[in-house]
């Protein structure tokens, strides 16, 4: 696994040990496509990395320009592989990392309380286990607490034969990709009534 592009493009990222499945890294043919698709969003972006596993969608931001990145995984061995691919990468990147169970509704609430005031993202990926009702569940949680600034984008990860919502809140479904058994859905933050 390494990073496909950018300024930290070809450096090998750590991956975790093998016969661990709590960690399924976005393969590098799926984050290039992915990456080509979306190269226009990421310089200067604020990225949010949720279920972030080995952090390789929110490092190969940073590797593309993005500004900074939040990487949120509930595992302490994925938050170390995260760190420890920062370090390998990027020396003074602008990062943060949280240890959050994303799979209770209430927690992307303390999630957001722990961000700085007001902070919304540009580009926020999600990459949950799959097959475990999970990315639905996230978008629900991200459309609540506004985590997505208007216009921003997200990508979900599942396995191509998910079914996704088409609309979730003032989230809009604007394109879906498959790359073998990886399916990509990309949403788009419209504007709330309130805004």
């Amino acid at each position: 696994m390494r990073i496909t592009g950018g300024t930290a493009k070809g450096r090998n990222l750590a991956g975790p040990k093998s016969g661990c499945t709590l960690i399924r890294p976005t393969s590098d043919r799926v984050r290039e496509a992915l990456f080509s698709i979306i190269a226009a969003e990421v310089p200067g972006s604020t990225v949010l990395d949720l279920y972030a596993g080995t952090g390789a969608l929110g490092l190969e931001s940073l590797s593309r320009g993005a500004a900074a990145a939040v990487f949120v995984d509930q595992s302490k061995q994925a938050l170390a592989l995260i760190q420890n691919n920062l370090s390998r990468c990027f020396a003074g990147a602008k990062a943060a990392l949280f240890q959050v169970d994303l799979a209770r509704p209430d927690n992307f609430a303390r999630l957001k309380n722990r961000l700085p005031a007001e902070m919304r993202f540009d580009l926020i990926f999600l990459d949950p286990p799959y097959e475990k009702t999970l990315a639905e569940k996230t978008l629900a949680g991200i459309a609540q607490e506004r985590l997505l600034k208007e216009g921003g984008l997200l990508i979900a990860e599942e396995r191509k034969t998910a079914r996704l919502l088409e609309q979730c809140g003032s989230l809009r479904l604007v394109d879906q990709r498959s790359y073998g058994e990886t399916g990509l859905w990309l949403y788009r933050q419209e504007a709330s009534e309130n805004e």
